[in-house]
């Protein structure tokens, strides 16, 4: 096929979904998207998908053959984008740079897939599965992605490359959770001394909460959003932080959790609550690289730029394929950065490319 030839019904068929906004939130417009994703996809395809609705959550699946699924194919179709981003970040092509919310993270990847997929001559044992709340952590989606990933001999997810089109091949797990502390409101002018003062009690489990760091093991422990009281003049009552956890090991993970659930309050008469536990596992190298080596050797073969690998911290869905043993792939999306920041955008010059080397990787795989 002629990749560069393919490329105008590519990139029309990118502007289609990076137009229509779908913040995970939203379920009204994750829903929009689906419609959206599906159109694309019964075009390129010739075939409708199932929709799949998991609390509220439109979530979409092209299962092609009727034999067991060998190859996966990972996307997400959900940004961190609110609705209105497009007034302020339209979409564009710009001296060979494509913008928009989302084109990168990972609006591009699910057309890519799409194009992928409809270039192999027999997709069956291809399993295309496009999500609607992996920005959010899965929690809808979870269960679907690890039973699609049973028994498949790869999972190859679309998230956006790393720097410089690299594929990624270490991440991080991934636990999220809020410390709620409930202290006692006084009179912060009258009588503060019979108060039980949350935003103290707050400072101190920020403190402790931050010396589960391990640098070495490149374990890390950040508290993020923190609020507390309620006005100016009272001892606050009650108060709460978020914590995000990201460790290499799932040793790393385990003990992190623990010494969060095992927190305990530095004031008299303060109570805590944690509430939270691990997100996602770590993909671990091991999971990854023979399906690297695997692409290195299809990309080799076709004339395709060599391929780098790299570990990030980042979570995605592919932590979950990997969770359950099934060997992962991740990166293998669009080229170009951003994610999530307001210089989000797409190399159009290396969507052709990245396409075709999807696409003979999964025949490969289809034919091992």
């Amino acid at each position: 096929m002629d990749h560069e030839r393919a490329l105008p019904d590519l990139l029309d068929d990118i502007e289609e979904l990076v137009t229509c906004e779908s913040p995970s939130a939203d379920l009204a417009a994750v829903a929009a998207s689906a419609d959206v994703v599906a159109r694309i996809g019964e075009k390129r395809l010739g075939v409708a998908p199932e929709r799949i609705v998991v609390d509220g959550v439109s979530h979409l699946r092209w299962k092609f053959g009727d034999g067991p699924s060998k190859v996966l194919l990972l996307c997400h179709h959900d940004t961190v984008w609110p609705l209105g981003t497009l007034l302020t970040h339209p979409f564009s092509i710009v001296d060979g740079v494509l913008r928009g919310p989302g084109c990168f993270d990972m609006k591009a990847g699910v057309v890519m897939s799409v194009h992928a997929v409809a270039e192999l001559a027999d997709p069956s044992g291809v399993t295309l599965l496009v999500t609607g709340d992996e920005e959010i952590g899965s929690p809808s989606s979870r269960a679907l992605i690890e039973a699609e990933a049973a028994g498949c001999a790869a999972a190859l997810v679309m998230e956006a490359s790393a720097d410089g089109g690299a594929l990624k091949t270490e991440r991080k797990g991934v636990s999220l959770y809020r410390v709620r502390v409930h202290g006692l409101a006084a009179h912060a002018g009258l009588e503060p001394e019979r108060g039980v003062n949350a935003t103290v009690e707050l400072a101190h489990q920020v403190l402790a909460v931050t010396g589960l760091v391990d640098p070495e093991l490149g374990t890390t422990v950040t508290p993020t959003v923190m609020s507390s009281g309620t006005t100016g003049n009272t001892v606050p009552a009650a108060g709460e932080f978020s914590v995000d956890v990201r460790a290499r090991f799932a040793h790393e993970q385990l003990r992190v959790d623990a010494a969060i659930h095992a927190l305990r309050p530095a004031l008299p008469g303060a109570r805590l609550e944690v509430l939270g536990k691990p997100n996602r596992p770590p993909l671990m190298a091991e999971a990854s690289s023979a399906l690297f080596d695997r692409a290195a050797a299809v990309a080799a073969r076709i004339g395709h730029p060599p391929l780098t690998r790299v570990a990030v911290g980042g979570g995605s869905d592919g932590n979950f394929t990997a969770g359950i043993g099934v060997p992962t792939l991740d990166g293998l999306g669009a080229v170009g950065g951003g994610a999530h920041a307001d210089h989000e955008h797409v190399l159009v010059a290396e969507l052709p490319a990245r396409t075709a080397l999807l696409a003979e990787l999964v025949a490969e795989l289809l034919e091992a």
